[in-house]
């Protein structure tokens, strides 16, 4: 029996099975059905990180996350590659400015005092290829940027395993065996079953699928996103902050002496794991950019490398964080919404200490936990922030 078998080797299943590792609890397993790691939703994110947000849970997480990226390689060997070029959002209406005001509000009593607004000059200096005409306003945050998301898996996979850490590839979860007392007992795999004292779900976008396997309802489905990238050029700057639209959730990165763009829609009705990027998309983001920032109208879109990737989205848009309320040896760390990346540094260490102390001490994480909405205490579902 292992003390610990952990679902998913993600960002998310390999964060928590370093933190417990390096708390000495070392008898620990990680599934994952890919054939290395890096095979799910961690190798399509496109790294941004930011503390801008407009719920104290998840500036905290972030102001968690942020402290043990600076930390990451010394702890890991491995660069996360954190570098602070900042966020940018940018408001059309005097509504949708007033919504960044009042985040900023809550990310200054959190403690992100150095989250700002921006004079129109300043929006000029920070991102000159923005067409300015029609912003109304403008927030930024200096400590925000960028992360390598594959780099971060890789530290956590190699300093997990020299701490004793197995990780099992080609290996699928197929469901959770219980007791009679309703706590789970063992993982069923194609190779057997495999007897454990608690089991992770860190299944990504497939922990509902997962959940449902197990005869346990985990509130979690995916959503497409999808991003569109240009053909190498150096029209926009290598430091340019992440650039938001707050009104339609457009934005743009450089990334690898290319352009990311991305804009948020809807699914494939009755298809939910469809992870195809869609052409009318491509066109319509692509529109966006040339409105919006003018040197990009004469660089092309490189459809062979633009793709598409799973969120896992929780009803409120908050992670699932801490035993199941059914089943209290079956651990969530689920749906982060589009949050994963940045906020798993802070998100495993934080299971490590549900699972270790039985409550997480670091910060506060109650309003995460997954029986919140049985409860009727869901967190508040921010519109822009």
């Amino acid at each position: 029996m292992v003390s610990t078998l952990i679902v998913g080797g993600g960002i998310m299943g390999a964060s928590a099975a370093y933190h417990l590792a390096r708390r000495g609890h070392r008898d620990v397993l990680v599934l994952d059905r890919a054939s290395a790691p890096g095979g799910g939703s961690t190798a399509r994110a496109t790294g941004g990180f930011r503390a801008q947000y407009a719920t104290a849970i998840n500036v905290r997480l972030s102001l968690l996350a942020r402290e043990k990226l600076l930390a990451f390689c010394r702890d890991t060997g491995v660069d996360p590659g954190y570098r602070t070029v900042g966020y940018l959002w940018l408001a059309e209406t005097d509504a949708q400015l007033e919504a960044l005001r009042a985040g900023q509000r809550l990310q200054h009593s959190e403690g992100l005092i150095e989250a700002m607004e921006l004079e129109d000059e300043q929006v000029g200096w920070l991102n000159p290829a923005i067409d300015r005409a029609g912003i109304a306003g403008a927030v930024f945050c200096p400590t925000d940027g960028y992360i390598r998301p594959l780099e971060m898996l890789r530290g956590y996979v190699a300093a997990a395993t020299r701490l004793g850490v197995r990780f099992e590839w080609n290996t699928p979860a197929e469901r959770v065996e219980r007791g009679t007392d309703g706590c789970a007992s063992a993982v069923a795999t194609p190779r057997g079953r495999i007897e454990a004292a608690s089991v992770v779900n860190a299944a990504g976008a497939w922990a509902g699928a997962f959940g449902r396997a197990c005869g346990l309802e985990v509130p979690v489905v995916p959503l497409r996103r999808q991003v569109a990238v240009t053909v190498p050029t150096d029209v926009l700057p290598v430091g340019m902050p992440m650039t938001i639209f707050a009104g339609d959730g457009f934005h743009l990165r450089v990334r690898d002496g290319r352009v990311l763009l991305l804009w948020p829609t809807p699914g494939v009705e009755g298809a939910p794991f469809e992870d195809a990027v869609d052409d009318e998309w491509i066109a319509h983001v692509t529109a966006r950019a040339h409105a919006r920032v003018p040197p990009l109208r004469g660089v092309a879109i490189d459809r062979s490398a633009s793709w598409g990737g799973l969120y896992e989205m929780s009803p409120d848009k908050h992670a699932l964080l801490g035993p199941h309320p059914e089943c209290p040896n079956f651990f969530l760390i689920n749906g982060s919404s589009g949050h994963g990346v940045m906020h798993a540094p802070a998100l495993g260490h934080l299971l490590a200490e549900i699972i270790l102390d039985g409550r997480a001490s670091t910060i506060d994480a109650s309003p995460l936990r997954p029986g919140r909405f049985a409860e009727n205490d869901p967190n508040p579902c921010a519109g822009i922030l």
